[in-house]
């Protein structure tokens, strides 16, 4: 059960930093209010000026008829309505200067008097802004007021008209879209929630995913949808890709840790094997003491070079492994490192077949203890009176360095393989009479170094034939020479 201040801190962040779909439904219905709003207020406006438009036309057409037939000598009686100037829906009244009433088209309409007591301080919006509105008690009347000239006397043209349907009308349209903008945004707060939950449902899917697998269960994967191809589906392929490296990665961490900790328990075993055996007879016989020191030494030297060994992967892995290139001649290296190989394989015949100059620019340690790891494999798996040799051409772009020997060679099947980390092939790369051995960690180092100078790697190897590793090292462009004065 949560504490009640569990719950609050809860509440409170839900407040403070809600969750996506509760973002997407409400910025859903947001629009969907905005845009409900403005078509609403549009609508609305339209009808508006639409009503109140046409009553001015009405007026503005009755009053343009009158003042022409005043114009043309109509006098004010019985007659006038004759041919009559005025639009259905419009009433004229005509007074005196007493404001007496002369003639009138439609007696049930208010007084004078009273429409004009009843008139809106501030004019309706759009409207024109020489006639006005009167709101009675049951009806809106349009009012215009004219005065004109006949037989030099000054009368007063009052034109009416009833605008109390319109404004019931436009009313009851302003409270249907009330209510339609009410309803749509309910619509659409459930409609952005539905529409959420459905398109997060992946997300969702992913999290529980993420929260099951451990590093002890990352098998499980996240259904991907082969009909619906959208960035969730593209998300869902990339975790389900992330975990498939990571748990490659987690395999290969567990290999690594159960390799090491083999290669490093064999001589500490036998180191501590011939401790106890010079502690018990080998202060009295000679032969124990040397043949004991001297295999606590090689064992010693082994571990030194797997922990040295492991040290450079592990900072190659952490990218903490530092180069320093430099501008280099190649052909010197590659000869260099033949020499001292013909000076520690006695038992192998080691040719320098060619060798064409040319820089390239590299780290001339790494390159070092890259061409050595080749050269001293050869040398294990060589037998005695074998060939190792190298080739160095340069071509367009690049040298074509190759190293090969004569040896044992390497089954198809596990040509891939020897680059992994402790791997050893014990059907074609056996101990002879105790001679070959090593950590499995040279050939992974070596590709690394290969890795990070851009060279180009192949292997080809035949079982009885030998093996010949291939590098396309890229070529430096020549230095243009510079010109003193």
């Amino acid at each position: 059960m949560k504490s009640w201040g569990a719950r609050l801190r809860q509440a409170v962040n839900q407040f403070y930093y809600p969750r996506i779909s509760l973002k997407i439904t409400l910025i859903y219905a947001a629009i969907l209010c905005v845009v409900l709003f403005v078509t609403s207020a549009i609508t609305g406006a339209g009808v508006y000026f639409s009503f109140y438009h046409q009553a001015e036309i009405e007026m503005e057409l009755s009053i343009r008829n009158t003042l022409e037939k005043v114009a043309q000598g109509r006098l004010f009686t019985p007659d006038f309505w004759k041919e009559d100037p005025l639009l259905p829906g419009v009433v004229l009244r005509v007074t005196d200067l007493s404001g007496r009433v002369i003639i009138e088209n439609d007696a049930r309409y208010p007084s004078i008097e009273k429409i004009e007591s009843n008139l809106r301080e501030k004019p309706p919006l759009f409207a024109n802004p020489q006639m006005e509105v009167a709101d009675l008690r049951n009806m809106s009347i349009y009012y215009a007021k004219v005065q004109v000239m006949q037989n030099g006397q000054l009368y007063g043209l009052h034109f009416f008209k009833t605008i109390t349907a319109e404004k019931a009308f436009l009313r009851t349209l302003l409270w249907v879209l009330f209510i339609t903008n009410i309803i749509g945004f309910l619509i659409a707060l459930g409609a952005g929630f539905f529409l959420s939950q459905r398109v997060l449902k992946p997300i969702r899917t992913l999290t529980r995913m993420a929260r099951r697998i451990e590093a002890e269960r990352m098998g499980s994967r996240i259904p991907v949808s082969i009909m619906r191809r959208d960035e969730l589906t593209e998300l869902a392929e990339t975790f389900n890709h992330m975990l498939d490296r990571l748990q490659e990665a987690f395999k290969q961490q567990k290999q690594f840790v159960s390799d090491a900790s083999h290669e490093l328990r064999t001589p500490v075993t036998v180191i501590l094997g011939y401790s106890d055996l010079l502690g018990r007879w080998g202060r009295e016989d000679p032969e124990v003491l040397d043949e004991g020191i001297a295999s606590i030494r090689s064992e010693a030297e082994n571990m030194q070079q797997l922990i040295e060994e492991l040290l450079f992967l592990a900072r190659a892995d952490q990218k903490r492994q530092v180069l320093h290139k430099e501008r280099l001649e190649l052909s010197e290296l590659v000869a260099d490192i033949m020499k001292k190989m013909q000076l520690v394989a006695t038992k192998h015949e080691v040719e320098l077949r060619r060798n064409d100059e040319g820089e390239i620019y590299a780290d001339p340690v790494s390159i070092r203890q890259m061409l050595r790891i080749f050269l001293e494999n050869s040398q294990k798996y060589t037998p005695e009176g074998g060939k190792i040799y190298a080739c160095s051409e340069r071509e367009e772009d690049c040298f074509h360095l190759v190293l090969g020997d004569t040896g044992i060679g390497i089954a198809p099947e596990n040509q891939e393989k020897v680059f992994e980390r402790f791997y050893r092939v014990d059907s074609s790369r056996t101990k002879e009479d105790g001679g070959a051995g090593g950590t499995g960690l040279g050939l992974s180092i070596a590709r690394w170094i290969a890795e990070q100078h851009n060279i180009e790697m192949t292997l080809e190897s035949d079982l009885g034939e030998g093996t010949e590793i291939h590098l396309l090292i890229p070529l430096l462009e020549p230095q243009e020479p510079t010109v003193k004065e």
